[in-house]
This record gives structure tokens, sequence and C-alpha cells, in this order.
């Protein structure tokens, strides 16, 4: 029997209508749709992106990934994730893993395919591009990401919060990802070097909730949800 195809589907930062034409044709095609499971019995933001866009008739499975940085605990949850989708594929089921934002942009869904090919190498895996959280933010505060020449950065805030200040010396644009737990001390860095008046946090980008904030002079203390970043106009 011919093993089905694992698809990794970009399915924006929120925003439903965001997924690309290709991603929604393959989404809705697929026996099986899965997704990172939400948290505290809530469904998770891809999920929700893609909910009105399933049929009745589609298996919808969630796989767990635990939001902590012990690498054994990671590694674990993304075996169990890998036989999960595995249950399907060995009969001949193609499996879409919606993912919020770009696959290929910090994305879950490269530890499942990697893990899946590295437990059962004659899985195929095909990813879907699309909108990912810095091109939403540009385009809420309506400004471009970058012009000409200049230099872009894009971190994971939680986990480089110490770099910055040696990124600010090179790069013209940054981008901090889930700056939310970091706020407070990029905030800091941000007055020392006089760029408050030049950073914006967008917070849930293009969801009906989304929230701007164009001025963080008076803003110390913003209590962040987890999808916000902060856009830094350095240069």
């Amino acid at each position: 029997m011919k093993t089905g195809i694992l698809y990794g589907i970009s399915v924006g930062p929120g925003d439903p209508e965001l997924i690309t034409l290709k991603g929604l044709r393959l989404l809705q095609s697929v026996p099986v749709v899965a997704f990172p499971a939400g948290v505290r019995g809530n469904r998770g933001m891809a999920e929700q992106i893609v909910a009105q866009w399933l049929n009745s008739n589609q298996v919808q499975l969630a796989l767990t990934f635990p939001y902590v940085f012990d690498d054994a605990v990671l590694s674990s949850a993304w075996q169990v994730a890998a036989e999960q989708v595995w249950k399907y594929l060995e009969i001949g089921q193609d499996v879409a893993f919606a993912c919020e934002g770009d696959v290929s942009f910090y994305s879950t869904f490269t530890y499942l395919a990697q893990t899946l090919q590295l437990l059962h190498p004659e899985v195929k895996v095909q990813v879907i591009p699309g909108v990912c959280s810095p091109m939403a933010a540009a385009a809420a505060l309506g400004l471009p990401l970058t012009m000409r020449g200049q230099r872009l950065a894009v971190l994971p805030a939680i986990y480089t919060v110490g770099e910055l200040e040696a990124v600010l010396d090179w790069a013209d644009v940054v981008v901090l990802l889930k700056v939310s737990s970091v706020y407070e001390q990029v905030w800091q860095v941000l007055q020392r070097r006089n760029l408050l008046n030049r950073s914006y946090v967008v917070e849930r980008a293009t969801l009906p909730n989304q929230a701007i904030y164009t001025n963080l002079c008076d803003r110390p203390n913003l209590q962040l949800p987890y999808f916000s970043l902060l856009l830094i106009q350095a240069g």
C-alpha cells in the first residue's frame, strides 16, 4: 500500500482568509487534519483558523506539544505525535498539519516532520508556504517591513534578549517574536537607545481583537498576550 503524504500547511497569523488557495485546496481535500492542541481546554490558534474550512467527514487530530525547554520532554512529545500521524499515513491516508504563520518559520511542524521521517524514512513531506507574523504586523502598521538595502533581523525574543544590544548595532529593522515574557527588559534597552518612538507592538495580528501600540515611551509595563511581536526601526 502506498504511504500517505504529510502536508505542512501554513494557515497564516490569524485571519482565516490569509491561507493560500493551494493551502485551502489541500486542507479541504485530505481525510485527516492535524494541528497543535490548545491548552486548558481551549482550541489552539491553528485549529481556530482552519475550523470554518473543515468538513464533518474529516478526522481532526489534536497533537500535544508541551511549552517547555526540556529537550527530553520535547523529543518524547514529538515521537508520540509522529506515531499518531503515522497511524494514518501507513494506511495510505494523507494528513495535513495546519500551522499558524508559515510552516518553515519557527514552526512546530519542522520537528514533527523531522521526527516522522527519522522513524519512518519512507514518508513524503510537502510544505505549503504562507503569511508569517512579521509581514502581517507590517501590513497592520501600514509600514514596509524593509526597504532598499536595509538589514532585517528576526529574533525569538524569549531566547535572545541578551543579544538584542548587539543586534541593534548592525540591523536596520528588528522584529522580536512572542515578546510578552521579556517586554520589560526590551523596553529598557530601547529607552537607553532612544528607540521607543521608533518601536511598535502588534498583538494578535490580523485577528478581530488585534491591538497596536505605536508609541512605547509611556508603556514600560505592557501586559501582552503570547501572540505579540515588537518591530523596531533601528536604522
